[in-house]
């Protein structure tokens, strides 16, 4: 469990190999409930090679000075992702424009 925010991270080791390899994160919102959007690769044990950049959102609540995991969406990738980010802009555009 993590304390911070600086603390949250999707980074997982298995027997000494790093299963999952956090390459960056966003810090979305902040406070009880905080979002957070992470860039990482996953581990191929059969080719000894990591994977494709992919891409999470997670929810996390603090209770009791510790921050828990509430939600995930994985983002599996980059195409999704570029689909998402189309969208999002195309959305906020015309609610820019409704105001």
């Amino acid at each position: 469990m993590a304390e911070t925010i600086e603390d949250l991270t999707v980074n997982y080791e298995e027997e000494g190999v790093l299963i999952v390899k956090e390459i960056d994160k966003e810090v979305l919102s902040k406070g009880a409930w905080t979002t957070i959007l992470f860039r990482y690769q996953d581990y191929d044990k059969n080719t000894q090679e990591y994977s494709a950049d992919k891409f999470t959102i997670r929810r996390y609540q603090k209770r009791n000075g510790q921050y828990q995991t509430k939600s995930k969406f994985n983002i599996s990738s980059v195409a999704q992702a570029q689909k998402i980010i189309e969208t999002l802009t195309h959305w906020t555009a015309a609610a820019e424009s409704n105001q």
